[in-house]
């Protein structure tokens, strides 16, 4: 009767247990019972448990107490179903070599994104490691951005594949390219945000013969030179400089193409709004001269605002060109003979204004014997 309990015991037990054969190579589930110093033991849902020693455990000089804990599950190998105690051997290192080997494939394959451990420095790059397996990721792949590759030393990313040939022993890993999809996918949502006429915030990021590139927050734009003061600008750098902040007015907004123009002087304060009022025909103005033409000279009234002096207006001698008699910078009476606010043109004479200050000078000069009824005797 007893061989019979002992029969239904033995039977009830295996019954617990999944009794199929293990071999050797296989890879099974396993549940950490106890850990310490040298090794671990793994509940394998099997008649025996398992044990993996400290060198199939860890890799390097590291205590299996900080790999693992009791009731951790993790993937292990069968190194040998017996190990002659009563235990079976196992590795979870061959096993995460195994599984990492199939991960890294269905990740190369798919285009999946995966986590690495950066690990040290080398000349080209750096060499990080998803579990047990060599990742190699070039300086130029390390990020989008200019960066110093220490700065990742330690530090687990993300990144996507570009080669792999484990059987050479080769696993190619970028992180730029993940950052240009984030970029990417960042510019479309700004582009679709950006609108003209609206005030934006910016950094200059570079100067160019005809203007300066302005950051707008991940889009860049150009301010032209003319549109970076109201008055005339010779240099750019007379203006802005690489990494001034700036508010500029947003103008043509190309998102297609992804090209805005950008205007750093401010549409609130157009000259021709401020001063149009203060110009009126038949006023006599002072003005700068600022540019030359073959036809005439450009006078600036106010900052912003030009006239133009006809060759014929500018003197009654014959003059073959406006610098015959005028300098760039000189400083002259100007009579306004037009202003055209619509078109923001204004007609201006030097002739005209030198006559009108002639015949005022000469009455002053006489005004002693001079009297109001000698001036405007013509006019009765």
């Amino acid at each position: 009767m007893s061989v019979e309990l002992n029969e239904n015991s033995m039977g009830d037990l295996l019954k617990e247990f999944d009794v199929k054969r293990i071999n050797s190579g296989d890879i099974l589930k396993g549940q950490i019972i106890d850990v310490n110093e040298k090794e671990a033991t793994v509940n394998i849902n099997y008649a025996f448990d398992g044990v993996i020693t400290k060198e199939e455990l860890v890799v390097g000089d590291i205590s299996p107490l900080e790999v693992v804990k009791p009731g951790d599950t993790l993937d292990v190998y069968v190194i040998s179903p017996n190990d002659g105690e009563g235990y079976v051997q196992l590795s979870r290192l061959r096993a995460l070599q195994i599984t990492e080997k199939e991960d890294l494939k269905k990740a190369f394959k798919n285009e999946e994104v995966i986590k690495v451990l950066v690990k040290e420095e080398v000349k080209g790059g750096l060499v990080a490691y998803y579990g047990s397996i060599r990742v190699f990721i070039p300086a130029s792949l390390a990020s989008r951005e200019r960066i110093e590759l220490s700065t990742l030393l330690g530090k687990e990313i993300e990144v996507k594949l570009t080669e792999l040939d484990l059987r050479n022993r080769k696993v190619v890993a970028s992180r730029r390219v993940l950052e240009e999809e984030a970029y990417q996918t960042k510019k479309k949502e700004l582009w679709k945000a950006v609108k003209s006429g609206e005030k934006r915030e910016g950094i200059v990021k570079k100067i160019i013969k005809v203007g300066a590139i302005v950051d707008i927050g991940g889009i860049t734009g150009l301010i032209h030179i003319n549109d970076l003061a109201w008055e005339r600008v010779k240099r750019v750098e007379d203006v802005v400089n690489v990494g001034d902040k700036v508010i500029v007015f947003v103008g043509d907004v190309d998102a297609e193409h992804e090209r805005v123009s950008l205007i750093l002087k401010d549409v609130d304060k157009e000259p021709w709004k401020v001063h149009a009022d203060d110009i009126k025909t038949g006023d006599v103005i002072e003005g700068k001269v600022v540019k030359f033409m073959s036809f005439g000279a450009f006078v600036e009234l106010f900052p912003g605002v030009e006239g133009l002096v006809h060759i014929n207006e500018i003197t009654d001698e014959n003059i073959a060109k406006p610098s015959d008699v005028l300098e760039i910078g000189q400083i002259v009476k100007v009579k306004v003979l037009d202003v055209n606010k619509e078109n923001k043109r204004i007609s201006l004479s030097i002739k005209d204004a030198v006559e009108r200050s002639n015949e005022y000078l000469q009455y002053n000069d006489n005004d002693d014997d001079v009297t109001l009824g000698d001036l405007f005797k013509d006019l009765f």
